[in-house]
């Protein structure tokens, strides 16, 4: 089967390409706005750019040329915090994935603990295991003339923060203790399984 991006349904193409680019590690972004009001939402279109400097991205729909709350908060200030995801806090990060108004603290919502971070204003999840404090550096626009297209952000990370329990010796991340999750398609989540090594050619 062959698809003509130009012909087909968006609402396919999103199916097609969250069904086929798995598994994505998921970029629970908070934010804060200029009330001071935390932001804290899970976004898939998220990874890792470079290493020097130390930077990620994230990507987000504006569905009805709206933006989320989290965009207009790192236009604001320039600043977001990345919670990595694990098995034992996936549920409140689903809870906040639901579209709720800004003036909502999701922190509260789903029942987590905000605390304070180094160099940026937004609180970090104290239930997650991993932080990056990250200064925006650059976003873009990829504009859509039928529905407002998505930005993409990229951060610098500034600070990193990673829980004791899952640090092995010369720097290493223990996977059996960290037990991160990916988003899948639909409704479905995949942790990392079965893991084999091959050697860089």
């Amino acid at each position: 089967m062959q698809y003509n991006t130009k012909e087909t349904d968006p609402s396919v193409l999103y199916k097609l390409l969250t069904g086929t680019i798995i598994p994505r590690p998921i970029g629970w972004i908070s934010t804060i706005d200029e009330n001071g009001i935390n932001n804290l939402a899970p976004f898939s279109y998220f990874n890792m750019v470079s290493s020097d400097p130390p930077c990620v991205m994230f990507s987000t729909r504006r569905d009805n040329n709206k933006n989320k709350d989290t965009l207009n908060n790192v236009l604001q200030n320039n600043q977001f915090v990345v919670n990595l995801v694990t098995q034992d806090i996936v549920e409140q990060m689903n809870a906040t994935s639901a579209s709720v108004a800004a003036k909502i603290d999701e922190f509260e919502l789903a029942q987590l603990t905000p605390i304070d971070s180094i160099s940026v204003k937004p609180k970090r999840v104290k239930e997650s295991l991993v932080h990056f404090e990250c200064e925006k550096i650059h976003h873009y626009f990829i504009d859509n003339d039928n529905n407002g297209g998505a930005c993409v952000v990229i951060g610098k990370i500034i600070i990193i923060h990673i829980e004791d329990t899952i640090l092995l010796e010369n720097d290493k991340i223990n996977l059996e203790t960290y037990k991160p999750v990916a988003r899948l398609a639909g409704s479905n989540y995949g942790t990392l399984g079965e893991i084999f090594s091959i050697k860089r050619a």
